[in-house]
């Protein structure tokens, strides 16, 4: 069986790429299609046989309209199955009706449906949405029924993809967590938040709370709202980047707990944390809480996480709880339900 992979844009480094690579395991020989690709940004890649669209050398970022095209004009009549690893453009690829399109949804176009207003808000590039939004909407709803197959992240996209695309999910497959490089170590002294400083994530709102609690804080990540939520934070909170996955699995280790405020679509930052023996602190209404037991490998929030930090500070947590929970979403349970999925 002749397997090809798809993903958005090939230039950075987080969890749906650690996804990737997994699948990348599973099918060692499938190529990777995408939109871009960025070697100097993503030297992970480099196990795969990356092919780009005509958008390589285009300034993209500023002709979104043109990204669906791209993968539009991909030919893939010589595999029998394409997996689209997409929250984008991914997608739109046109496959013959001999070759199955199996979409890993990771969520719904987020600019344009789950987190529409907070990218709408941002300044210039956030106008620009506003105006073209009804006719990307339109694409990308023609782009939602061109998969066979739909895969759900977690069942917080299951329901975003029956709610904005009526579509139903053929099954939920949780993205795997390294258990042999994410290690557990009892202890702590700081908390700690890690994921991509973009708008959507609300790491505003951690440093809110911990700008009024005075406890210590470090938040690992870079975004476009690094410089913004650096000038927020008061002197009880430090900010790190480009870590080597060593050296994340320190900081996890020498943390309290692992603390996030974003309406998360899965997060495997959490379960970093957990298979690292340390508990999380997240939304309620969130993908993330799909993978904490409340009460005894963290604490779920409505609304207010300043409360739940103090729920926190009252409750004894065991590294081993922890670590064991984590262990439900490892690499192997990972590989055998994609691959009983797609051999069907």
């Amino acid at each position: 069986m002749k397997i090809a992979l798809v993903y958005d844009r090939v230039n950075k480094w987080g969890g749906a790429e650690r996804v990737l690579l997994a699948l990348h395991e599973i099918w060692p020989d499938a190529p990777l299609y995408t939109a871009v690709y960025d070697k100097k940004k993503a030297v992970w890649a480099d196990v795969f046989d990356v092919r780009s669209s005509f958008l390589q050398n285009l300034p993209h970022e500023f002709l979104p309209w043109i990204t669906p095209m791209a993968f539009e004009t991909f030919n893939f009549d010589e595999f029998d199955v394409v997996i689209s690893v997409t929250s984008a453009e991914a997608k739109n690829i046109i496959t013959k009706p001999g070759t199955r399109h199996v979409c890993y949804c990771l969520t719904p176009t987020r600019y344009l449906w789950s987190a529409k207003k907070v990218y709408e808000s941002q300044g210039v590039m956030g106008y620009g949405l506003r105006v073209m939004s009804p006719i990307l909407k339109k694409w990308d709803l023609v782009a939602a029924s061109r998969p066979d197959d739909y895969i759900a992240i977690s069942n917080r996209v299951a329901h975003r993809i029956k709610k904005y695309y009526r579509r139903d999910s053929l099954k939920v497959i949780y993205p795997p967590v390294d258990m042999s490089t994410f290690t557990p170590r009892t202890g702590g002294t700081y908390f700690l938040c890690v994921g991509r400083l973009v708008p959507y994530k609300r790491v505003d709102l951690v440093i809110d709370a911990f700008n009024r609690l005075g406890w210590p804080l470090k938040i690992i990540g870079k975004g476009s709202q690094e410089r913004m939520l650096k000038r927020q934070a008061h002197a009880n909170i430090e900010f790190l980047s480009d870590l080597t996955d060593q050296e994340l699995v320190t900081y996890y280790q020498k943390a309290r707990a692992f603390v996030f405020a974003g309406d998360e679509d899965f997060g495997i930052v959490s379960l970093e944390a957990q298979a690292c023996g340390k508990p999380v602190i997240c939304p309620r209404n969130s993908g993330m809480a799909e993978t904490v037991i409340e009460g005894k490998t963290g604490e779920l929030f409505e609304s207010d996480l300043e409360t739940a930090l103090h729920i926190f500070e009252k409750k004894r947590y065991d590294s081993d709880s922890c670590r064991k929970n984590a262990e439900r979403f490892n690499m192997d349970r990972f590989k055998y339900q994609m691959k009983e999925v797609i051999h069907i």
